[in-house]
């Protein structure tokens, strides 16, 4: 077994033994920002099928590779970067296997990610973005703002799939293992079902990347976004 594929095991057995304590099931996005098709395609025939990208450009030129294409077939690409309205039309007329959008975090966004997909009549899984930390530098909707709009979304956007909620925690927190960005999230969650009589294993919750993501299992996620501990330092 290769280097890339004994990570790839070892994080997996790490997510199983805590989310088996939580009793949830906790999906691995394997971030692959810079790192080569090969590594990609190498992670996939180890069992991996869910790979994250934070470029528009580099999702574009990935997910397109005539290896990726023809050696990965049942890949499923998750985008957790920032969006501009202006790259929506290329993510999602040019990306082949795009399962979800984490990053989804004002009205024109949405309705700009609905507008692209009603031209190609499909649907999309999203993720609303919240600024758990509320750091102004930081991208995502206010948690106080975010059931308004979930709410919009819902009502106007049908063909974007609200699977959940997601947050970029705030380095200070980590470093200091503060895990105040976890517990905002999951009180939006729990704000969210309450509201709309939903079950909280409904309710997606990305959170989490190599440097806590174990924490964040242990808090509620149910999606981490792991890179450098698979594929090695950037």
């Amino acid at each position: 077994m290769s280097e890339l594929a004994s990570r790839l095991k070892l994080i997996l057995q790490r997510i199983n033994e805590i989310s088996s304590s939580t009793n949830s099931l906790v999906r691995l996005i394997a971030i692959s920002k810079t790192k080569p098709v090969e590594d990609i395609i190498e992670l996939y025939h180890a069992g991996q099928r869910y790979f994250g990208e934070n470029y528009v450009e580099e999702l574009e030129t990935k997910s397109n590779h005539k290896l990726i294409r023809s050696e990965c077939p049942d890949i499923r690409w998750h985008y957790v970067g920032h969006l501009q309205r202006k790259k929506v039309p290329r993510i999602i007329t040019r990306v082949p296997n795009l399962d979800c959008i984490q990053t989804v975090d004002s009205i024109d966004l949405a309705n700009r990610l609905n507008l692209i997909l009603k031209k190609q009549s499909q649907k999309l899984n999203i993720l609303i973005q919240i600024n758990t930390s509320n750091e102004k530098q930081k991208y995502g909707i206010e948690p106080k703002q975010f059931l308004s709009l979930y709410e919009y979304i819902r009502n106007n956007c049908p063909l974007l799939i609200c699977q959940g909620l997601m947050t970029i925690g705030s380095l200070n927190n980590v470093q200091s293992e503060n895990d105040q960005d976890f517990q905002v999230l999951t009180s939006c969650r729990k704000d969210l079902c309450e509201k709309y009589n939903y079950k909280l294993n409904e309710i997606e919750l990305s959170m989490g990347m190599s440097h806590d993501y174990e924490r964040a299992i242990q808090a509620g996620s149910t999606m981490v976004r792991v890179g450098s501990s698979i594929f090695g330092a950037r």
